[in-house]
This record gives C-alpha cells, sequence and structure tokens, in this order.
C-alpha cells in the first residue's frame, strides 16, 4: 500500500454516507478507495492517506456522521494483505490451520485484520465487509497452529468493545472443508 494511513467510517443512513463522504474529501486531501451502501441498510467509507491528513478527514467524517456513525477506525501502517483480502484478491497457500472471527461492524474486523499480520506469520484468506453478512463484518485466516493462536490473540484484543461477536480456531480442518473458505 502507497498510503501511511487508512480510515474507516461506518454509518447506518445512506444518504448521510454520501454526505460524510464529501465532508471527509473537501476537509483534506485524502484518496476515497471506497464509498458505498453495505448490508442492511449501512454506509461503508474507506479512505487513505497521510496519517495528518486522515485524521483531519476522520475528525470531519465523525462530526457529520454523528449519530449515524455506528463505528470508526484509523489505521497507521496498514499492513500489506489487508486491502487484497478486503478485495478479494490474497493468494491463499495451503490451508492447515484456520482462525475466524465475526464483529458487528467492518471497522472492527478490519483493525482486527491489521493486528493479526502484524502480530504473526499467516496469511489473510479474506475479510467480507457486511454485504451478504447481514451488517457483519467476517474474517478468515489461515497457518501454523501456534501463530493462528498468536494471531487470533493479536486480533481479539483490537477490536473496538462490543464489537466483537465470535471468534473461532480450526486446528485441521478437514480436507472437505478447505475449498467453503476462499
Amino acid at each position: 500500500m502507497n498510503h501511511p494511513a487508512i480510515g474507516i467510517v461506518e454509518l447506518n443512513s445512506l444518504a448521510r454516507g454520501t454526505v460524510v463522504t464529501d465532508a471527509m474529501a473537501k476537509r483534506a486531501p485524502i484518496e476515497i478507495l471506497d464509498s458505498h451502501a453495505i448490508c442492511p441498510g449501512k454506509f461503508l467509507i474507506i479512505v487513505a492517506g497521510q496519517v495528518d491528513d486522515i485524521r483531519e478527514a476522520m475528525d470531519a467524517g465523525r462530526h457529520y456522521g454523528g449519530y449515524t456513525m455506528t463505528d470508526s477506525i484509523i489505521i497507521e501502517n496498514l499492513h500489506g494483505q489487508v486491502l487484497p483480502a478486503i478485495q478479494g484478491a490474497n493468494p491463499v497457500p495451503d490451508i492447515t490451520s484456520v482462525g475466524l472471527l465475526e464483529t458487528w461492524a467492518s471497522p472492527s474486523c478490519v483493525i482486527a485484520a491489521d493486528a493479526a499480520c502484524k502480530a504473526a506469520q499467516i496469511t489473510l484468506i479474506e475479510v467480507r465487509l457486511a454485504n451478504g453478512l447481514g451488517g457483519k463484518a467476517f474474517m478468515t485466516l489461515t497457518g501454523e497452529l501456534h501463530e493462528v493462536e498468536a494471531a487470533m490473540t493479536a486480533a481479539v484484543a483490537a477490536v473496538t468493545s462490543g464489537q466483537l461477536i465470535r471468534h473461532e480456531i480450526i486446528p485441521a480442518p478437514h480436507a472437505s472443508v478447505k475449498p467453503t473458505l476462499f
């Protein structure tokens, strides 16, 4: 990734989402990576740029989002696996052990994925954000069992308070389960 920081805002209003995106872009020179409606009737904004610019844009986002904001984060030095996993473009090696984490909001899942990658030698399989999940977010990762355990410990610790639904580890998934993880 070419940007030192990203910011993510999730709102429970579609109309307000476009207003917030506009306010963020007007406040600081940032790149809008994503800005669209997600399930169930929420709105997700992902922006990237210099750390100070992201902070400025996020201040505007939080101000204009107000009570419609369900979650928001800033991540400095985002791990290189995270955006490709969100886009479904991470190459996945052999599946050994698997970690799974589910959150109520997308920003919390992204920060968990970043923490997992920074804590251990794992590969993110996928980071799914809200669509087709009833507004929840979900990540899967793989690696050696001890690495998956370390990654999941870091991921759980990074989730915004009250946003964690569940996390699981499968030490050696059955061969017929592996293709369902992509």
